[in-house]
């Protein structure tokens, strides 16, 4: 209702400018152009000619206008007259549009601002139906991106507050002992062996602590981006194996290879090293002593399917679905050297999908189970490089 009285409003308003110009030239040429119009007028548009004037009887002396000449001036004038419309009209019109143009954006952005920030779509229009369905999709994934950074960013902080906490306690240990064994000078062989043995575990705890502080620094900083090439990735594997052999000796665990010798795929062998390693490292930590651990690879419909399975507590559906975010323990990693920063699983689900793959984990009776899948020929992918931050 407010846009048609707008309208009619601004119909009559150039329907009195068109009157009040007409007037103006009306009084133009009827008093002030009168005398010079009239002269000119007369000089190009009237002749004098002789003629019979039969109610007279006689010839005389007449003077009449020139209606040829008249006709070229009246259709000029007219021409003229058009054309002048027209390019008033689309001058008005352009300024008119992008009067419009500029208020709907500024009555949109206001609109838009106002749906932002409360929880009310009825600021728009029917007309904005569609922009209205839109923006509440807008709205719905900027609320559940913004809860993702919170939730992420509590887990951050209540991770950073363990390990900080979890800092005191072995440094605190390795002071102690060799307070003890710089005290005791005469203390027998045996028992400085056995203190310097707790010092050097508490000591190591302590590093790997520092270590998980500077792993979620670089996982703040670090952009991932792949250099691919051809993999040789039975040899990959058995350097994998053979690298975690001190680490699995020490509860007794063995690692099995199960893969064919001429396997290839294509991508980052220093990436995809580190996602095994991460996998397999996640696998030693949680494994039940004096179990297997079995690494299978194989070609499946062009598809490069790794596995690495292993015997130990089972993962709870809830906290499996999890398993893969950022900052992820489950609760029995804090009480034990197994708890990593929770990144390591992580980076290795947006390495594996920076490849155009697919990494996904079971758990069920004590066998606990992650799959990569990767593609085996060479692909470009669509995004190159994966910001981690």
């Amino acid at each position: 209702m407010k846009r048609k009285s707008v309208k009619i409003l601004q119909f009559i308003t150039v329907v009195i400018i068109g009157i009040g110009a007409c007037v103006a030239v009306y009084f133009l040429v009827d008093r002030v152009w009168n005398g010079s119009f009239v002269d000119w007028f007369e000089y190009y548009f009237m002749q004098t000619r002789n003629a019979y004037l039969p109610e007279a009887g006689q010839e005389a002396i007449i003077r009449e206008p020139m209606w040829w000449k008249v006709k070229r001036l009246l259709l000029a004038a007219f021409i003229v007259v058009v054309i002048v419309n027209i390019i008033t009209a689309f001058v008005a019109a352009r300024f008119y549009a992008k009067s419009v143009r500029r208020k709907t954006i500024t009555s949109v952005s206001n609109m838009l601002h106002s749906c932002l920030s409360k929880e009310t779509d009825e600021l728009f229009p029917r007309e904005y139906a569609e922009i209205v369905a839109e923006m509440a999709k807008i709205k719905t994934s900027m609320l559940r991106s913004e809860q993702a950074l919170r939730n992420e960013s509590a887990q951050k902080n209540d991770l950073v507050t363990y390990l900080a906490h979890d800092l005191k306690t072995p440094l605190t240990s390795v002071i102690g002992y060799l307070s003890l064994l710089d005290e005791a000078s005469d203390m027998p062989l045996e028992q400085k062996a056995k203190y310097i043995h707790i010092a050097l575990d508490k000591a190591n705890r302590l590093e790997r602590l520092v270590n998980e502080f500077f792993e979620i620094t670089r996982y703040n900083l670090q952009e991932i981006r792949l250099n691919k090439e051809k993999i040789d990735l039975y040899y990959m594997l058995v350097q994998l194996r053979d690298e975690f052999y001190p680490i699995l000796s020490a509860k007794g665990n063995t690692a099995v290879l199960r893969a064919d010798e001429s396997l290839t795929l294509w991508g980052d062998p220093e990436k995809l090293a580190r996602v095994f390693n991460n996998i397999l490292k996640n696998a030693a930590a949680y494994s039940f002593p004096d179990s297997e651990i079995i690494i299978s690879a194989q070609e499946r419909d062009g598809q490069m399917v790794i596995a690495f399975e292993n015997q130990g507590p089972t993962i709870p559906a809830e906290k499996l679905s999890m398993i893969f975010d950022r900052f992820y323990r489950m609760d029995e990693a804090r009480s034990t050297n197994a708890g990593g920063a929770g990144l390591g699983l992580a980076i290795a689900k947006e390495i594996v999908t920076l490849h155009n793959g697919s990494i996904s984990a079971e758990s069920r009776e004590h066998v606990t189970t992650f799959t990569v899948c990767l593609p085996v020929s060479h692909s470009e992918n669509i995004n190159p490089t994966l910001g981690i931050s």
